[in-house]
Formats: C-alpha cells, structure tokens, sequence
C-alpha cells in the first residue's frame, strides 16, 4: 500500500514538473514573439519617420521661411506637423446644367417670391440677392464653391467657403472656426457659417438630393437660409442616445428674419428707429437620434428663431405704410435613413420632412394717421416632405412635395388672407463616381403671384455637378 502510494505521489510529481516545462515552455515563445513584434514596429516606425522628414524637406527645400511659418508653436514649446502637406484640403465644385420651363422663362423666380404678407402688394422688404434669379430658359452655369478646409491645430477647425457667380462676383458664404477639444461636449464655433437650425440649412446647394431649395425655405429663410455672423454653442452630452442642443447669437443681417430700411430719409420719414446694435438675432435648435440598429437611422429636430428688430414697408392704396417689431420662426424636422446591405446606394431609402413657421409681430409707425401705433401679426407657414430611393446601384429616383401658405394671414387692426403655392417635383439621379453626379428633375409648381395672380407652370432641370479636390464628408 506504501508503495503504491509513493508510486502515485512520483507520479504526479513528474507531471507537476512536465506541465511546469510546458509553462515555460510557451512564456519564452510569447516573449519572443512579443519581442519580434516590438521590433517590426520599431522598425516600421523609423521608416515612417523618415518618409515624412524626406517628404517635408522636398516640398519645403525651396522657402525655408514659408515652412516655418506653416509650423504652429504648441504651448508646450513643440510643433503641429501632422498633415501639414495637405493643409488645408482644397475643393472645387462645378454647378451647371440646362433649365426651362413653359411659361414666360421666369418660373424660377416666381417659386423664389411666392405671395406673402411681408412681400407684393403688402409688403417690400430689402432682400439680398436671391439664388437662381438670374437663372434663364438654356444652359446656365450655377455658383461655383470653392472650399478650404483644415485642422489648424489640435485646439480649432476652419473652414472657408467662397461662391463665384456666373457673372464674376465673389461672395464669401461661410468663414468660420470651431473649437476641438472643450470638456464636457461642448464646441464653440465663431465666424459667418450657416445656422444649423432645421435639417437643410446648413447644407450647401451641391449636397441637396433636389436642383433646387423647397419653396419653405425659399421664401420663409431666403435664397441663402438662414446665414450669419456671430457664435454657435453646441452641447453633445454623456446620454445614452445621441443628442445635440444649441444656441447661436447671431447680428442679424438677415432679410426675412431682421430686415432693415437702409436709406436714411425713407427711414425716418416712416417713422422707422435707427439699426439696433448686434447681435439681432438668436436661435435655438435641438436634435435627437434614437438607436434604431445597424441599418436604420432616425433624427428628430425643433428650432426656434427670434430676431429683435425687424422693418417693413408695405405699398397701400393711399398710404405707404413703415411697420417695425420682432420676427420669430420655428421648425420641426424628421428624417428617417435606411441603409440596405447592397453596394453603392443600391435600395437604400431616405424620408425627410419639415414644418416652419413665420410670425411677425409689427407695429404701424407710419401711413395712416388713423391706424399709427396699430398692432399686427403677419403668419406664413410652409413645409415639404421628400423620399428617395436607390433604383441600382449609383442610380436615384426622389419625389418631393411642398408647399407655402397653408397659413398665410395678416391679423391685428386689418385682417387679410393669402393663397396657397405648392409644387410636386420628380429626379432622376446617377452619380458615377463620388466626384461627378449627373441630375434630370421634373416639376409642375401652381403659384400664387405677389400681385394676387396664380402661375401653372412645368419646369426641367438637367443639372451637372462635378468636384474637383478633397471635400470633407458630410453629417447626416
């Protein structure tokens, strides 16, 4: 029994000491590798480093001078060179294509100043200039954007966005910088740069899944939306679904929203005050993105707009009336993205819509001396909705209605009624590459003219857009 006993405990010993080898064993093979690893590394590194230090010399050896002002000082007494080759990204974005309609060749105009109370026979604000005015039965060459966009550092972005017009004009569209790395979720962004209330607004025109901006925006925003300079705090807190709050403050040279008779004598004569300093003009916005799974996407937005000081002057039958008060709008969006598995859009669907909503709350300063210090409320709402769907790969087709006015009123110490103006609009999209994207559209508008006449009309669009250069990618 002793015996069998000890035989047993040898045994077990051995196996102690066999498994013990084995441990080792596989130690000494993972530290080996381990090392190896390290090493390749080491190596692949050192050969990255001197790739880029061979690269920088070769584009910076004819002016010292300009590389080291490239070179941003850190506060820790180091550079930013990452990148610096390609900073800032550069883009062009080539917008033309043949138009025409079966009117008198305007109808690209009349869905741009369709009737209501703060435009026509009721109303003249100064306007900016409206895209696509100039816009004419024949080929036409649209604006051409030119972008700059760069990480300056590891503390800002910036981005500058010019439009050159067909007639040779260049307007800066957006010139702004964002903070990168404020605690908490926060990001400041400073500069002009267009609002991000809404879904649309701050997209630029080669972005839009249609030629052309639906007739809410258009007439209630203008032909640039809403676009200013001033400061835009978002907040993207810790929570388990993805949300965005934010706040802009805004000058206030805005047409719709802030509009502002100029002309010093007309001014006075309607008894109009002198400009109000800025900002002028505030905005809130939020948005919501519950989790839906891997291939569905979901947002839902509000915004609220208010401008403090806003003018009017409305051509009446025996008086030329000068009102002056605040403006507000505010809006609602949904958007709903379902992303098939196939390649290149192939079944993919996108449903999209928004609701806005004007009121201007004036005051008569000026026309009939019955009527001076009367209240009233100018109301206009609009909205459209949209789908598109991918028919094959890199082929689209999209269906849009909207419309303006559904709400379209003057109340206070007169009371007056406009009409509705709506549009249906059908495209057909391919897009080849990710650079080049061909478009045809179709639409038939019925709109309410500001001298009180409706206009029927049948519009074809066959659009180019080509992108020359990196373009960063756009959210969702």
């Amino acid at each position: 029994m002793v015996l069998m006993t000890i035989v047993a405990l040898g045994t077990a010993a051995s196996a102690v000491a066999q498994n013990n080898d084995e441990i080792a064993e596989l130690r000494t093979l993972i530290e080996a590798l381990r090392t190896d690893y390290e090493q390749r590394i080491a190596e692949l590194e050192q050969r990255l480093e001197a790739a880029e230090r061979a690269a920088t010399s070769a584009e910076t050896q004819p002016t010292r001078s300009v590389a080291a002002q490239r070179t941003a000082a850190t506060p820790q007494g180091g550079s930013v060179t990452v990148g610096n080759a390609f900073n800032p990204q550069i883009s062009v974005i080539l917008d033309g294509g043949y138009y025409r309609d079966d009117g008198s060749g305007n109808g690209n105009i009349l869905v741009n100043e369709a009737a209501q109370p703060s435009l026509g026979a009721h109303g003249e604000t100064e306007h900016d200039h409206v895209h696509g005015a100039d816009i004419s039965n024949g080929f036409n060459l649209r604006e051409t954007e030119v972008a700059f966009t760069a990480a300056v550092d590891p503390y800002f972005d910036a981005a500058v966005y010019l439009a050159l017009e067909s007639g040779g004009e260049i307007e800066i569209e957006e010139a702004w910088f964002a903070t990168r790395s404020l605690p908490a979720g926060l990001r400041l962004k400073a500069g002009k740069f267009l609002s991000d209330i809404g879904y649309l607004n701050n997209q630029h025109p080669h972005v839009w899944d249609f030629v052309d901006q639906n007739l809410a925006y258009q007439n209630l925003l203008g032909g640039h939306g809403l676009q200013d300079t001033g400061l835009q705090l978002t907040w993207l807190p810790d929570l388990p679904i993805y949300t965005v709050f934010g706040a802009e403050l805004l000058q206030g040279d805005q047409d719709r929203l802030s509009a502002f008779v100029s002309e010093d004598d007309e001014r006075q004569a309607l008894g109009l005050s002198d400009q109000k300093d800025g900002p002028r003009l505030y905005s809130l916005f939020a948005k919501l993105s519950p989790e839906l799974g891997y291939d569905h996407a979901l947002r839902i937005g509000a915004s609220y707009i208010r401008g403090r000081q806003h003018q009017e002057i409305h051509e009446e039958p025996l008086f030329e009336t000068g009102l002056e008060g605040d403006a507000a709008l505010w809006g609602i969006d949904v958007v709903y993205k379902y992303d098939n598995a196939s390649a290149y859009g192939y079944r993919d669907f996108n449903l999209q819509a928004e609701y806005l909503r004007s009121t201007k709350d004036l005051l008569v300063r000026a026309g009939d001396p019955t009527e001076i210090g009367n209240a009233r409320e100018l109301t206009t709402d609009g909205m459209y909705i949209q789908g598109i769907y991918g028919l094959a790969p890199r082929w689209q087709f999209g269906l849009r209605y909207d419309t303006l006015g559904r709400t379209n009123e003057i109340t206070g110490d007169i009371r007056e009624s406009f009409g509705v103006s709506d549009r249906w609009t059908g495209v057909l999209t391919w897009t080849p590459t990710e650079f080049s994207r061909l478009r045809l559209q179709y639409s038939r508008s019925d709109i309410l003219t500001t001298d009180g006449a409706r206009e029927e009309f049948e519009t074809i669009w066959l659009q180019w857009l080509l992108s020359m250069g990196t373009h960063g990618a756009h959210r969702f």
